[in-house]
């Protein structure tokens, strides 16, 4: 049965990834040890993990991974009081999927967008 995903998306500088990843979005690192070419980040119950790819094109990345989340506003707001951009085309708004979700870019270009769904499960 499956149980977890972690996401491995491309880094160019190891030590630019994680300072985004724990001051502008409130991860931790992960794990015990440090690998040269490789970051493990957690927040919550998710991971994202990273491996280094110093000759990326940020222009030329389509990495991208969607995040779900039980507290869209509040996570949102933290994201604008850290003053990180929000992507141009992925403000906060109502989709006509059910969810609420944002999206930003992270140093290498890599989305990140965070949705709620607006259904209640019974």
């Amino acid at each position: 049965m499956l149980t977890d995903i972690h996401p491995k998306l491309p880094m160019r500088n190891k030590s630019i990834t994680k300072e985004f990843y724990i001051n502008k979005l409130g991860f931790k690192t992960f794990g015990n040890t440090d690998y040269d070419e490789y970051l493990m980040m957690e927040k919550d119950q998710i991971q994202l993990h990273f491996f280094e790819f110093k000759t990326l094109d940020p222009k030329e990345n389509y990495g991208q991974v969607y995040i779900r989340t039980d507290a869209i506003d509040r996570f949102y707001q933290s994201v604008l009081d850290s003053k990180t951009p929000i992507h141009p085309n992925g403000p906060l708004e109502t989709k006509p999927w059910g969810q609420k979700e944002f999206s930003i870019l992270d140093p290498d270009n890599n989305l990140l967008t965070f949705g709620q769904s607006l259904f209640v499960e019974k």
